[in-house]
């Protein structure tokens, strides 16, 4: 079946920035979260990002007009009814995820995939609540999504063959490099290799090793990574990192690598959690 209409559950940052992705790539996108001033918030995001693309001369006006004219806000889930395809993007809560699909599996058509941007939690306890595990796979972005190419695609213990393919080919279709991750694994590929670099960062602040800045500098002029991760951490929220740290502290044995330094958790007490508060690592 012929994919035309997606939705897109969430209109945070990577929400908004997949529901964005979608309508470049000529779908028809429904973007959904729980309350109108969350749904106005993404779509002002999105405004804002295609009206920066349009000054710089890599996009017209008539352009940025027809992706915007085929982005949907609602706030019903029901207005999923009549979509081909379904990206959700909500909070790192397992048990709001799993909220989320069981609503989704009596909402969407049977024959629909169902997806989920997890950056770390299980695709097979997410599929689980729904009556068609074998129609459900991690399709994870990054942030943000507009500008980064990776799109980790997840295979849960049912998913199958076509989905794994048809999730593949979506990625392509929005313009993106999806690689495979055989198992569903805690992290799956890039937290499970960035977390600890992270929580080492953390670590060695704390100890007084280096300056944050320092420690961001080395990291971009000896490791050739674009950003820091204290950066990096700015970025995506440091109540993200808490929140997949944990989960996966839990998932794998409890090793120390993975314990939560006290730092991070007095930076989110404090309410510093990066860009999105004007203040994390940094000040903004």
């Amino acid at each position: 079946m012929e994919i035309k209409k997606i939705g897109v559950l969430g209109a945070g940052s990577m929400g908004n920035g997949i529901a964005q992705v979608a309508a470049q790539a000529g779908y028809q996108v429904v973007m959904t979260d729980i309350e109108d001033r969350f749904v106005e918030n993404g779509l002002k995001a999105i405004d804002k990002f295609l009206s920066k693309t349009v000054e710089k001369g890599k996009m017209t006006e008539e352009q940025k007009k027809g992706i915007l004219s085929r982005i949907k806000g609602t706030t019903r889930m029901e207005d999923l009814k009549d979509v081909d395809f379904v990206i959700e993007a909500v909070f790192e809560d397992l048990e709001l995820k799993r909220d989320v699909f069981k609503t989704l599996d009596q909402v969407t058509g049977s024959h629909v995939i169902l997806t989920t941007n997890t950056s770390s939690m299980s695709v097979t306890e997410i599929a689980m609540a729904t009556k068609r595990p074998e129609k459900v796979a991690g399709m994870h972005f990054f942030n943000p999504a507009p500008l980064m190419k990776l799109v980790e695609v997840i295979r849960g213990y049912y998913t199958n063959d076509e989905t794994t393919q048809v999730v593949m080919e979506m990625s392509r279709k929005m313009g993106k490099e999806p690689v495979e991750v055989k198992k569903d694994t805690p992290g799956f590929i890039v937290n499970r290799l960035m977390i600890p670099h992270f929580l080492e960062a953390i670590r060695m602040a704390e100890e007084g090793i280096a300056s944050i800045e320092d420690i961001d500098k080395a990291v971009k002029l000896g490791l050739n990574y674009p950003m820091g991760p204290f950066e990096l951490m700015d970025l995506t929220g440091a109540d993200i990192a808490l929140h997949v740290t944990e989960y996966l502290y839990k998932e794998l044995n409890k090793e120390s690598k993975w314990s939560t330094p006290t730092l991070l958790r007095s930076m989110i007490r404090a309410g510093k959690l990066g860009r999105k508060t004007k203040g994390g690592w940094y000040k903004y």
